[in-house]
């Protein structure tokens, strides 16, 4: 893309918007926007900061759109009742999908590296990006998430980093098909698992996302992964594991603490051992750790300088991130929505001991009723005896999504499996069941996506399990913000 251009995105604030209207506009662009959460008041911070960055914010009127000059990017999904999107049309200006404009700029990089699955994706990034500007590279990185080894006070909302180097390291989604428009020099699949669409759909999409990847680096212990794999041509292909050690990459020796977890990463083709210690915890983390060293090694970096960068990985927000500690009870704000995540969140907080009362906030009412039976199939195995969970109804911005399951479906079908399980129409009256079953030597685990105010709700709780007597906040703890070490229960030690 070559000479300046003026772009107006519709539901800017969004986790994949923000980041590419921030890549564009540190490219010299002009760029505004408009949004829901602006216009209901919510999120105000982030849209100071786009302000801040010489972004026009608009309300969601139309009135944003002044030419036909202008680009309208949107999501593809976006209703046609939308006054952004009669005006574009109204003048003429054209119209690309949020994806259309990132492969856009992706496709054009001298090195393209793609991370790709149901999850893990977002934290990966994170970690190749990290990887590559600590080996010099200065990549450019778009990802959905907020990375805190790129935040400063200046720059609190890091979700993109715009580098002069010539790699262009990029999250992909296939949730909406979008995949299917990256040719990546690189591309890494982290795993295969269920979520916005069926098995079949996906394994077509990251089946042709892979085959027109100059390299491709895989999760061999995910069966999906390893089936895809079988059918690329030879020598292409590099793969990770937590337990082959025929893999290329091998962590082996996990050994999991509260603020993060130890391995020792093996390469088969040069015989190299290195320790390594991670300051996010979890198993699923070393998996993602896996995926970014073979992103990095496809282009070009050393497995010493990606173990070293790797040990100052500093997370991303709202990936198992403590929000505080308060009356011996901790509040920990998570963006686990699927099956999987939740999957991996629950196994990482049972590494050790303290009871979980988990709010789950269902991401929409369309996955909801997709993976229904594997909400409740998740729950029911892995909440442990005494765990408890209790859910609001899910996050509606508008539109007009079939209501057909509700929460209530699913703490039903949980409670039904012999767990403790509560629905409220109302987040708020979660809060209050929480507040009332929470002691000492808990975890209260926020989950959820596509809604930034859980983080202010997880704050709230926190505030009031301190009752006006202080609490212990993340920024305030001992290493990583994603430590969860739990006060003893009453009557323990």
């Amino acid at each position: 893309m070559s000479g300046a251009r003026a772009y107006f995105f519709c539901g800017i604030g969004g986790s994949g918007m923000l980041p590419l209207a921030l890549i564009l506009r540190a490219q010299g662009h002009e760029v505004a926007g408009s949004d829901r959460m602006l216009d209901q008041g919510r999120s105000g911070a982030k849209f100071e900061f786009l302000r801040h960055r010489g972004i026009d914010l608009f309300p969601q009127d139309g009135s944003g759109i002044a030419d036909a000059g202008q680009v309208f990017v949107a999501s593809a999904a976006i209703e046609e009742s939308v006054p952004d999107l009669q005006a574009a049309r109204a003048r003429g200006a054209p119209r690309l999908s949020r994806a259309e404009l990132l492969a856009e700029l992706f496709n054009a990089a001298p090195t393209s590296l793609a991370i790709g699955g149901t999850s893990g994706k977002s934290t990966t990034t994170g970690m190749a990006g990290w990887i590559l500007t600590a080996a010099g590279r200065d990549p450019t990185v778009m990802n959905g998430a907020l990375m805190k080894n790129f935040t400063t006070p200046e720059t609190p909302f890091a979700s993109a980093v715009v580098g002069a180097g010539e790699v262009f390291v990029s999250e992909v989604d296939e949730s909406d098909g979008s995949i299917a428009l990256y040719e990546p020099d690189v591309a890494v699949l982290t795993n295969v698992a269920l979520d916005h669409k069926s098995l079949g759909e996906l394994r077509a999409l990251f089946a042709g996302f892979l085959e027109r990847a100059g390299r491709v680096v895989l999760n061999r212990d995910n069966a999906e992964c390893a089936a895809l794999a079988a059918a690329l041509r030879p020598g292409s292909t590099s793969s990770f594991s937590l337990v082959d050690p025929t893999a290329e990459l091998y962590a082996a020796g996990c050994v999991p603490a509260p603020d993060g977890i130890a391995f020792e990463l093996h390469e088969g083709a040069s015989g190299e051992t290195i320790p390594v210690r991670l300051s996010v915890p979890g198993r699923h983390n070393v998996a993602n750790a896996l995926a970014a060293v073979g992103a990095a090694r496809a282009c070009g970096v050393s497995l010493a300088e990606a173990a070293a960068a790797l040990e100052r990985f500093a997370g991303l927000r709202r990936r198992l991130e403590t929000v505080g500690v308060a009356g011996g009870v901790t509040v920990i704000d998570d963006f686990a929505h699927n099956p999987d995540k939740i999957e991996a969140t629950l196994a990482t907080l049972h590494d050790f001991p303290g009871r979980l009362l988990v709010l789950f906030q269902p991401h929409g009412f369309g996955p909801l009723r997709m993976m229904r039976d594997e909400f409740i199939d998740c729950f029911a195995h892995h909440l442990a005896p005494g765990d408890v969970l209790v859910m609001p109804d899910p996050v509606y911005y508008g539109g007009t999504a079939a209501r057909g399951v509700s929460s209530a479906d699913i703490v039903a079908g949980v409670a039904a499996r012999g767990r403790e399980a509560f629905a409220f129409p109302e987040r708020e009256a979660c809060g209050e069941r929480l507040l009332e079953l929470a002691e000492p030597g808990d975890r209260i685990v926020v989950m959820g996506a596509r809604d930034d105010t859980l983080s202010t709700f997880a704050a709230r709780l926190l505030d009031r399990l301190a009752g006006g007597a202080g609490a212990i906040v993340g920024s305030e703890m001992r290493g990583s913000a994603a430590s969860f070490v739990p006060s003893p229960r009453r009557g323990e030690g």
